[in-house]
């Protein structure tokens, strides 16, 4: 079902986003228009990138199997690290064309192409990142926060288009466009800088930090009675998936199946707490009598 809801998602993103990808680059072309060339270059970047979210989410909703005890929910953070590198790669090709190319007066039209694309990339963004924060998808939050890189390229686009037209009086503001689409390709290659960052951090792991979290969790633990510590506790989040590493201890008496049942039980409750967790791996050490 989350799989269905989160392709119906992208499908939204790519139809608007090949529309504007068309307004803008053919608008750029036939008013001259330069910064718009390069938002509209910013926008068919989003197609490329939500093709690979779309296969990215695909393979992460697979089930466990024999290679991949895990799952394969870190398809996603993989993917997202494939979306970076291609919006970085896009970044750095709009600021080299920004600089070849030839200065020159776009038409008024490309005013209002620039405020029409503002309106639609701004509802279409916070749309994908409402959905990607409801569904916890990686990969929708991903492409949401391009997007929304997008409404603020067209902002400069719009400001850079009006500035342009007073270029008779101020003659420096011929290059308004110029660099407009220099300010557009970084905030690209902060986007992808940012979701690099990000996605490669989260590949690694994070180890959880929150001491009342933590706190809360090792109460629960303890309300086991024949539990009489716990020496250790490492919870590490890949994203949505989290692994805990217990150590506990028990009376040296304790047998053994008596002890697996608790493990077992502590499992259960621990997985009741926070759905999150969805590796646990306990161990047990005999308490140590006080000579």
């Amino acid at each position: 079902m989350k799989k269905n809801k989160v392709a119906r998602v992208m499908l939204v993103s790519v139809v608007t986003n090949i529309f504007l990808a068309v307004l803008k680059i053919l608008s750029g072309i036939l008013f001259t228009s330069t910064a718009l060339i390069a938002d509209g270059i910013h926008s068919f970047s989003d197609l490329v990138t939500d093709f690979f979210a779309i296969i990215g989410s695909h393979i992460s909703q697979k089930p466990a199997d024999l290679e991949h005890p895990f799952g394969h929910g870190n398809a996603e953070y993989l993917t997202s690290l494939g979306i970076s590198i291609i919006i970085l790669g896009v970044g750095l090709s709009v600021i080299y064309n920004a600089f070849v190319s030839k200065a020159q007066v776009s038409s008024a039209i490309v005013i209002a192409v620039s405020s029409f694309t503002i309106l639609a990339k701004y509802a279409l963004s916070t749309f994908i990142i409402h959905k990607g924060t409801q569904y916890k998808n990686a990969i929708l939050l991903s492409s949401g926060k391009e997007s929304k890189t997008d409404v603020i390229s067209s902002i400069v686009v719009l400001i850079s288009s009006i500035l342009i037209h007073f270029s008779d009086t101020i003659p420096i503001l011929l290059y308004a466009e110029k660099i407009a689409a220099i300010i557009i390709g970084l905030f690209i290659l902060g986007v992808g800088i940012g979701i690099m960052r990000e996605n490669v951090s989260t590949l690694l792991g994070k180890r959880e930090v929150n001491e009342d979290y933590l706190g809360r969790l090792k109460k629960l633990i303890e309300k086991e009675k024949i539990v009489t510590s716990v020496k250790d506790i490492v919870l590490m989040r890949y994203g949505a998936v989290a692994t805990l590493n217990l150590v506990i201890t028990m009376p040296g008496e304790t047998p053994l199946k008596r002890s697996h049942d608790i493990a077992d039980k502590l499992e259960m409750k621990i997985k009741q707490f926070s759905h999150s967790i969805q590796y646990i791996n306990i161990h047990i050490e005999p308490e140590e009598r006080k000579s």
